[in-house]
């Protein structure tokens, strides 16, 4: 979803993490598209919803609607699947479309068990006894309500000495961020509305007294700000477990 200048992102068309920042994207969106873009998925998106179906229909034969933060689809798909988080227990009932999206879904899958959601990084060794600041999703943090994710899981895997709280530490925007959601804690939420937001982001990391970075968002930050400290990024992918497997019950669905 675009959170720019509206009128001027009425269809947006990403192929390449260059048309990303061509498009003047915000950390935000990059979180969103730029895991497809590198699985080599073309990404659409935009505020008319019927101007960008009419030309992903013309260009693909399988097009799938990403919901994002727990948003219902804008179209009527053929397939519904709906993602559930055993990190957010009760939050599939008490907002309302992850209720909804729960009521229509045709598969549920439940994603982050441990053994069907296994976080992945290199030198995860470099972790252990160092004061660690930890850089998460930024709206998963804030309206998203997470106290922690996939970095925070990491720390604590790999013994981490200490996560830093970053909240003494933070520049202009950021400090804004914490007063509106004082809940978010200990860990650093990737925020990026715009330039001064991202700048300040830039300023806080690097203002914070840590040995580590360890950053666990959708988006390569290092693409994005300056960092003067070592990091380390964090990802984590499906597995899956157990019969039938997502492609069976999708080509079932679809009888394909």
């Amino acid at each position: 979803m675009p959170y720019g200048n509206l009128s001027a992102q009425v269809v947006q068309r990403f192929q390449t993490l260059e048309d990303l920042q061509s498009q003047q994207c915000t950390i935000e969106e990059m979180e969103e598209y730029e895991p497809h873009i590198r699985l080599g998925f073309t990404v659409y998106a935009g505020v008319d919803y019927g101007r960008i179906l009419k030309q992903a229909q013309g260009e693909a034969d399988v097009i799938l609607w990403d919901g994002g933060n727990n948003d219902i689809p804008f179209y009527k798909p053929r397939l519904h699947i709906t993602v559930a988080d055993p990190h957010r227990q009760g939050n599939e009932l008490s907002y309302f479309p992850g209720r909804i999206n729960l009521i229509m879904a045709d598969i549920v899958v439940i994603s982050k068990v441990d053994a069907a959601s296994p976080i992945f990084l290199e030198g995860a060794e470099r972790i252990s006894g160092k004061r660690v600041l930890v850089v998460e999703d930024g709206p998963t943090l804030t309206h998203g309500e997470m106290k922690y994710g996939a970095g925070v899981i990491a720390a604590r895997k790999y013994g981490a000495a200490q996560i830093v709280d970053p909240r003494k530490f933070t520049s202009g925007t950021i400090r804004r961020t914490y007063e509106t959601y004082p809940n978010i804690g200990r860990v650093l939420p990737a925020v990026g509305y715009g330039e001064q937001q991202i700048k300040d982001l830039e300023a806080t990391i690097n203002n914070v007294p840590c040995d580590l970075v360890i950053i666990a968002t959708p988006v390569d930050l290092t693409r994005i700000v300056s960092i003067d400290k070592p990091m380390l990024k964090v990802n984590y992918e499906l597995q899956e477990i157990g019969r039938p497997d997502l492609p069976e019950l999708i080509e079932k669905h679809l009888n394909l």
